[in-house]
């Protein structure tokens, strides 16, 4: 009886120790393998959280940088105005690069010929100087003297002083020479393109005074206008009016998207829009322009008495409204470099002038549809009948 009751206990224990069978959802199996599915979820789940997280911490030291660097460059210009000065001029930036500015027949100039003049001891300025299209065919193959004989034919001269930034070689201004119309004299002040020296207000009216006085030296009476553009409008009334001191005015003066004193140009640049609601925004970056010495104040009244001429003279300094010769200003209503709205107050100032009451001035703007902006006014297929008829009628004005 008591081996009969062992044996039976024996059995319920091996019964017991064996391993249960396995149900049709291998329930068993699942409930094994439980921990090291939750263990593997766990980490697939700490994963995404911590790329989530490095993700973060780079964004973050990044803002910071940048937060870091638009504070410091406020006080980087202050302390440098020197820095300012370039963004002005940009005379650094000289596209179009792989060009030979000796050779403007390269860019379609047949009829160009290069000159370099020094008008100071330490400085050489280049100089392309186009002939109308009824002398074109003669011009090819002639050396620099022909060029300068055919000044004293009977058509009249622009002096083109450009923008900022490139050369006398830039694709729009290129395209502008092609125009047909009277000789075209254009220059590469000091600091731009082939020529030496550095880049100053005073330098570059300089630069542009001594070339108008060697034109008018072989032009003879023939007319010679003045055309800026850009940020050469500002040398533009600058020479007009140091012209009109010593009495020996243009025959004209044509501004192309003009601009009223480079304070409010350069508040109204693009370039200034993420600083333009900074703090201190014109004592970081408006004064270290005039610091630096450039105004390029056309739009200046009569307020600095103490730099006045004498009282005959018919102009005042750096101001487009004591000019006394034709006026034209073209300005494209989309300009975003320079805003419409300047070269209209300009012209506003200039046409209530009493020093214009004997000349011509005249407004040309360009609708928004054209899209000519900043520098495409050539494009305007209405540009030369808007030349020849504005240049005809001052020249007859200035004559009688």
């Amino acid at each position: 009886m008591r081996k009969r009751n062992e044996s039976v206990t024996v059995e319920h224990e091996r019964a017991a120790a064996a391993p249960a069978p396995l149900d049709k959802g291998c329930s068993l199996r699942h409930s094994l393998r439980l921990p090291a599915a939750t263990a593997a979820a766990d980490t697939g789940m700490k994963r995404p959280l911590g790329r989530r997280y490095g993700l973060w911490f780079r964004l973050r030291r990044l803002i910071i940088w940048l937060l870091g660097v638009y504070i410091a460059i406020p006080f980087l210009v202050k302390l440098c105005p020197a820095i300012q000065a370039k963004l002005v001029f940009l005379n650094f930036v000289r596209v179009p690069y792989f060009i030979d500015l000796k050779r403007p027949q390269d860019q379609g100039l047949n009829h160009t010929c290069n000159y370099y003049l020094q008008p100071e001891e330490d400085v050489t300025i280049g100089v392309w100087h186009t002939v109308p299209a009824a002398l074109g065919k003669n011009a090819r193959g002639k050396d620099q003297l022909w060029f300068e004989d055919a000044l004293g034919s009977s058509h009249p001269v622009i002096l083109y002083l450009h923008g900022n930034a490139g050369t006398r070689g830039g694709d729009h201004r290129v395209e502008l020479y092609k125009v047909s119309g009277p000789h075209r004299g254009t220059v590469c002040v000091s600091g731009w393109g082939d020529s030496i020296g550095s880049p100053s207000e005073r330098g570059m009216t300089y630069d542009a005074l001594h070339v108008f006085d060697w034109i008018k030296a072989r032009s003879g009476d023939n007319p010679v206008y003045i055309w800026g553009h850009s940020l050469g409008t500002g040398v533009a009334t600058n020479l007009v009016r140091r012209l009109c001191e010593r009495e020996t005015p243009p025959d004209a003066l044509i501004l192309e998207s003009p601009f009223t004193n480079i304070r409010e140009e350069a508040r109204s640049h693009p370039f200034s829009v993420i600083y333009r609601y900074f703090p201190g925004f014109d004592w970081f970056f408006l004064d270290p322009i005039t610091t630096s010495g450039i105004k390029f104040a056309n739009d200046e009244k009569e307020e600095n008495a103490s730099s006045l001429p004498a009282p005959d003279c018919h102009c005042l300094p750096y101001s487009v409204k004591y000019i006394s010769c034709s006026l034209l200003i073209l300005h494209a209503e989309d300009d975003p470099v320079v805003p419409f709205h300047l070269g209209k107050k300009l012209y506003n100032i200039a046409a209530t002038s009493r020093s214009f009451r004997d000349y011509k001035v005249q407004f040309v703007p360009f609708h928004t549809d054209l899209g000519y902006r900043h520098k495409y006014i050539y494009r305007s297929p209405e540009l030369p009948r808007i030349l020849r008829e504005f240049l005809g009628v001052s020249e007859h004005e200035h004559h009688h």
